[in-house]
């Protein structure tokens, strides 16, 4: 059942954003039809991960991934939220979580369920927090290049921007990492008790 919700929520949006990039395409605007492509791509993710790997995802990270997209593409890029200043740096801050969550739930899937006696509560921690930086920096990698290949303005305050965007994440996947190092040890505790 939870399959089958993922591969609908996944596709629901990934219509919704084709639909709006052919409408933009229609009307001339290629920012937010490009806008459109990237949200079909990118929602397209967690059906096409469903179909063709083993890996089984959980039904909140799929939702939450979908509300950041809906966030970040449609109500920032599409609709203009970004314009508030505020927007940018609340959506880089969530999608710092948001990846520090998939860290967290790649880590669960990779590490053999009686590994987790062994391993190191501060290698947890560094994990969760590489990963979603890595994530950050990727982002930040595609706006950049979007800038330079399409004349786009998504890095519209430069170094100042990118900064921002990458500090904003981090402070989302680093409360997020300090959390789970603090599970970790007590669950470590907890076990050799």
């Amino acid at each position: 059942m939870k399959r089958k919700m993922i591969i609908a929520i996944s596709l629901v949006y990934a219509i919704f954003m084709i639909i709006l990039a052919v409408y933009f395409f229609s009307t001339g605007d290629t920012k937010k039809a490009m806008v459109g492509i990237g949200g079909f791509v990118c929602g397209a993710i967690p059906f096409i991960l469903s179909l063709f790997t083993k890996f089984k995802f959980r039904l909140s990270i799929v939702v939450s991934y979908i509300i950041f997209l809906f966030g970040s593409q449609y109500l920032g890029s599409i609709r203009g939220w970004y314009g508030f200043g505020w927007w940018d740096t609340f959506i880089h801050f969530i999608s710092g979580g948001m990846l520090a969550f998939m860290a967290i739930a790649l880590y669960e899937r990779l590490v053999h369920r009686n590994a987790g006696d062994d391993i190191s509560p501060g290698f947890v921690f560094l994990f969760i927090l590489g990963f979603s930086a890595l994530g950050g920096v990727l982002w930040e990698v595609y706006e950049f290049s979007c800038d330079q290949i399409f004349h786009t303005t998504m890095q519209g305050g430069g170094n100042f921007d990118t900064m921002s965007d990458l500090i904003a994440g981090m402070v989302g996947s680093c409360i997020i990492a300090v959390c789970s190092w603090i599970r970790t040890i007590l669950k470590q505790k907890q076990k050799s008790l």
